[in-house]
């Protein structure tokens, strides 16, 4: 089976390592990894590293921009909110990087929670800084939420209707970056989920929730894979 490459954005963070005690290490939960290979994709972890990006990126098939920290809100014009936590700027510019070698490419971009965010930032989007009601309510275990989502859209077309899916955030989409339409929200009509408004465009499609986990975006992420199969098409959604 051709099993296409897909670049997954990690983080870096101080662990402790077995006798080593404290190391600096490249990190990403494995469930994004397992989602990745179930729906048929071999998937590589991109460190951050802005600039080995671009030669890696030229060699893969696909962008998987996964959830972390918050966005920098120097990105979208304002300054740090008092709930807003100090943004990973070193993973931010490799994430920056990919992200701009996949649209050069026409190459598919799934994005996940922060994943989702940062698409719509570097198109001129904003973001609320905090939704104190999206707040998980135990830090660090994710809250199951259904989600209404829009028919005939590529999100429609993999989850269904509505959909139930795994949250852990306290931002959200405030304006939606150009080129790309809201298709998923929560019941108290907070974005959920967007991708490019030209169904021609290569595939571009954002979840809030992390999709990493549940068996409902399970045909989202083979959706994801199969675009990838397919290879690079040209005319993406416009930046603003």
């Amino acid at each position: 089976m051709n099993r296409p490459v897909v670049a997954l954005t990690a983080a870096s963070a101080s662990i402790q390592w077995s006798i080593w005690g404290e190391v600096e290490a490249c990190l990403l939960p494995v469930t994004y990894q397992e989602k990745v290979a179930r729906a048929g994709g071999a998937p590589l972890l991109l460190p951050p590293i802005a600039d080995a990006v671009r030669p890696i990126m030229e060699r893969v098939d696909a962008l998987l921009m996964t959830g972390g920290e918050d966005v920098d809100p120097a990105l979208y014009g304002e300054e740090a909110g008092k709930f807003t936590r100090a943004p990973d700027k070193v993973r931010e510019a490799a994430e920056l990087a990919a992200l701009a070698v996949a649209e050069e490419r026409g190459i598919p971009v799934l994005g996940i929670c922060r994943g989702l965010q940062l698409i719509s930032v570097v198109r001129g989007g904003t973001l609320d800084q905090h939704l104190p009601e999206h707040s998980p309510r135990v830090p660090g275990k994710y809250d199951a939420r259904s989600v209404r989502v829009e028919p005939g859209s590529v999100l429609g077309s993999t989850l269904g209707a509505s959909a139930t899916v795994y949250c852990h955030h306290h931002q959200g989409i405030d304006k939606l970056g150009s080129g790309l339409v809201a298709t998923a929200w929560s019941a108290d009509g907070v974005i959920e989920g967007a991708e490019a408004k030209d169904p021609a465009a290569p595939f571009l499609v954002g979840l809030q929730a992390h999709g990493e986990l549940g068996e409902d975006t399970v045909p989202l992420f083979e959706a994801f894979i199969e675009a990838a199969r397919r290879g690079p098409r040209r005319g993406g959604a416009p930046r603003g």
